[in-house]
């Protein structure tokens, strides 16, 4: 009689191939991790004392550079602080020789002191005191700007007005309303002028012989 096969050991052996078929990638997964943990790191190199001493020299001198450049900002500094510290206190005072002046002029129209020795004497007492405040001035550097005659030159000069006048070349300064000062290499405050122009008929004797130019 042919033994009869059991069933259920067909089944047994197929879960058995079932369960090594899933344990494999596992194993396998495991593999996987423990070679990649076992790659070499990669090695940190290591800065040679040779290295470190070019480095800090290299600090050290651009920490010194940084050092001067405060030191001359510093320098340049001071020496602008004591310059031009009392910029605003010299236009202040300028102020005074405005003033003397104004008073000149007052005097000088006033019809009731016209020609008279009272009058002369207030006007050198006034200059003598113009002279000193422009003497006092120049110790510190404090110059007027000489301008009459002179071309217009707006970085010190101010035109005010256009007086017509042949004998000047246009532009050329024949009037002196505010004088104008310097202090040191620095503009105080430019001269208040007025500046020479042709007049008409002039101007427009100009303008012909110009275009009879272009004409031929």
């Amino acid at each position: 009689m042919e033994k009869e096969e059991n069933p259920n050991s067909a089944s047994v052996d197929q879960k058995q191939d079932v369960v090594e078929e899933t344990e494999k990638p596992e194993n396998s997964d495991t593999e996987n991790k423990k070679e990649t943990s076992q790659e070499p790191k990669e090695e940190i190199k290591e800065i040679t004392p040779e290295e470190k001493i070019i480095e800090l020299e290299d600090k050290i001198t651009r920490t010194f550079a940084e050092m001067e450049n405060q030191r001359r900002r510093f320098e340049k500094e001071k020496e602008e602080a004591f310059d031009y510290g009392g910029f605003s206190f010299a236009k202040e005072a300028l102020n005074l020789i405005d003033n003397l002046e104004r008073s000149k002029q007052t005097l000088k129209s006033d019809q009731s002191l016209k020609d008279t020795e009272a009058l002369k004497k207030i006007l050198d007492h006034l200059e003598i005191i113009n002279k000193d405040l422009i003497s006092i001035f120049l110790k510190s550097n404090i110059k007027p700007i000489e301008c009459l005659n002179k071309k217009l030159d707006p970085n010190f000069h101010q035109a005010m007005m256009e007086i017509e006048d042949d004998q000047k070349e246009p532009g050329t300064i024949i009037q002196e309303i505010q004088k104008g000062f310097t202090i040191k290499d620095r503009l105080l405050r430019p001269s208040l002028v007025g500046v020479s122009k042709k007049t008409e008929k002039e101007a427009n004797k100009t303008v012909e012989n110009k275009e009879n130019l272009e004409s031929k």
